[in-house]
């Protein structure tokens, strides 16, 4: 059976594409594509990065990314060396006394911290953990505007549906980012957006997308992005739309000397995210709607997520380095702007055209 890294590496040869090329186009660095095609998941800063890399290169090549998972786990488990309990070794006679005592000690701590991990975290009817005093959980309720945040475990988030609220829960935040739905648990990994069905109609209710999350520490909670489906709710609330008075006519930003280009047409105006993914050092500066700017400097790895009601100012120092994808109506689309070494500005906005059609339009400032 072929390895993954063959697959992978097979399959960009038979597509006529270069390391590079691949690289430009995936944003993921050619150091690390060699190292996907190579194996060498020692050249990743953690397995969440290795896995998310695999999952979106294995993709990009139109190979089943569950299929090169599988062989990639496989591997690891090959390596991994054989645990000391399973060797056998023989030990002096005069250490089976003392080996008593230390498993006895060792019996009565576990029974210790159990007990202490049961006074200190009691467990609800239902079997669920509730969290310490002193720290209480956090309830979030999602509408039609994305939920942007850091959520830890025992946090809930309420989604509304057809057929009422349904509650989640946080579960996991070590490498990955899961949730106890009334269909079970479900997970997302780094790096990831996964379409989740939450009441097991076989149809997607929320996205989740998880931008931060530690392989080593839980207790840092999971960077989320999560958005509820349109088709999931009967109606989006007035009070989400853009308001009208709000976007401009598409005759104030289509002056022929502005290159604009057309995201998505809908008979409102409704919020959007914009997602920025740095592939290399940028300087890079936005403005949402009316609020204040700000400006930080990026680099490869880095991901930034904005969420606007009418408009979106991007000032950026290197086109190159970053890739831009806009979710709105819970559709998602790639943009790819500008030349390498370009610094330019781009309006992400709202506009109303003369037959009164709301258009989502990507213009070039000067």
């Amino acid at each position: 059976m072929e390895s993954y890294g063959t697959i992978l590496r097979k399959a960009r040869e038979d597509k006529g594409l270069d390391i590079d090329t691949a690289a430009r186009e995936t944003a993921i660095t050619p150091e690390f594509i060699r190292g996907l095609e190579n194996e060498d998941a020692a050249i990743f800063p953690g397995e969440p990065y290795m896995i998310g890399f695999l999952r979106n290169y294995a993709e990009y090549l139109d190979v089943n990314p569950e299929s090169v998972l599988s062989l990639y786990r496989s591997k690891s488990i090959q390596e991994s060396p054989v645990p000391d309990g399973l060797l056998v070794k023989q030990k002096p006679s005069f250490l089976k006394p003392l080996t008593i005592i230390i498993s006895c000690i060792a019996v009565l701590a576990v029974v210790f911290i159990i007990v202490f991990v049961v006074i200190r975290k009691p467990s609800d009817k239902n079997g669920n953990i509730v969290v310490e005093k002193g720290m209480p959980a956090k309830k979030y309720e999602l509408g039609s505007k994305p939920f942007a945040g850091r959520l830890f475990r025992g946090d809930q988030i309420i989604v509304p549906t057809v057929k009422g609220k349904i509650v989640l829960t946080v579960n996991d935040t070590l490498s990955s980012f899961g949730i106890d739905t009334p269909v079970g648990k479900l997970y997302t990994d780094l790096a990831e957006e996964s379409e989740l069905d939450i009441d097991g109609d076989t149809r997607p209710d929320i996205i989740v997308y998880v931008s931060d999350i530690s392989a080593t520490d839980a207790s840092r909670g999971a960077e989320v992005r999560m958005l509820v489906k349109q088709d999931t709710v009967d109606t989006v609330p007035a009070a989400d739309t853009a308001p009208a008075e709000n976007v401009p006519a598409a005759t104030d930003v289509s002056a022929p000397k502005h290159k604009q280009q057309v995201v998505l047409e809908d008979t409102r105006a409704y919020p959007f995210t914009v997602n920025a993914t740095f592939r290399g050092p940028c300087e890079f500066r936005y403005r949402l709607d009316n609020k204040p700017s700000e400006e930080s400097y990026f680099t490869n790895g880095d991901v930034v997520t904005m969420t606007a009601n009418n408009g979106a100012r991007l000032w950026m120092s290197n086109c190159n380095s970053v890739k831009f994808s806009i979710i709105a109506d819970t559709k998602s689309f790639d943009l790819d702007i500008g030349k390498a070494g370009q610094v330019l500005a781009e309006d992400i906005k709202w506009v109303k055209d003369v037959s009164g059609a709301y258009k989502l339009v990507v213009v070039e400032l000067d």
